[in-house]
């Protein structure tokens, strides 16, 4: 009898468990709560884009330049691949923001021949900006991403991080991946979608 009850209750106990797994299963946890500096900046069809703009919108942060020779190339391919994992779970409510860190070089023809190189699932989601200085994008990635951006006096390169960060509805920076080598595709899918149902 003993062993009965026993074994009832571990029944009902794993039940319970996974029942209230199902109850939190899409539930976004972010891993920080950063507050994205307002700004208005330029994209590659040479309109303003602001943050006010993307208030409402979930949204996907990086930082490129078109010269880059080493992490840029493989970032923005990632974040292609990206762009169909989410077009495959029927994503729609975002954006993928792209902030150069050489603006001086990168005007918005730059970034469109830029994006053009690459296989992209819907263009309409990307904004590739520019419109700013070196210096005020230097501080704007630390302020609102604690993301160096080091340009480099010697050459015509520049040094930054390598994250692709999860940004809410308003305007918060809530989560960052790799973006370079081994990126989480699933993860970020699946954070996104959940925060995107969170909103509504």
């Amino acid at each position: 009898m003993h062993m009965k009850k026993l074994l009832a209750f571990t029944v009902f106990a794993l039940a319970a468990a996974m029942l209230l797994g199902a109850c939190n299963a899409g539930k976004f946890k972010g891993d920080f709560n950063w507050e994205v500096q307002s700004f208005e900046y330029t994209d590659q069809h040479g309109e303003k884009v602001s943050l006010d703009d993307l208030k409402g919108e979930v949204w996907l942060a990086q930082f490129v330049f078109t010269n880059c020779t080493s992490v840029c190339p493989p970032m923005m391919y990632n974040m292609t691949e990206l762009q169909d994992r989410i077009k495959a779970k029927g994503i729609e409510d975002y954006k993928i923001v792209s902030f150069s860190v050489d603006p001086d070089h990168d005007t918005p023809e730059a970034l469109q021949e830029y994006l053009d190189m690459f296989e992209v699932a819907d263009e309409s989601k990307w904004e590739m900006l520019t419109g700013y200085s070196q210096d005020e994008i230097s501080k704007f990635s630390v302020k609102s991403f604690k993301l160096p951006v080091i340009d480099d006096p010697n050459s015509d390169q520049v040094t930054h991080g390598t994250s692709f960060f999860l940004v809410d509805q308003e305007g918060h920076a809530v989560k960052s991946y790799d973006g370079y080598v081994d990126v989480p595709f699933d993860i970020i899918t699946e954070d996104m979608a959940a925060l995107i149902k969170e909103g509504k």
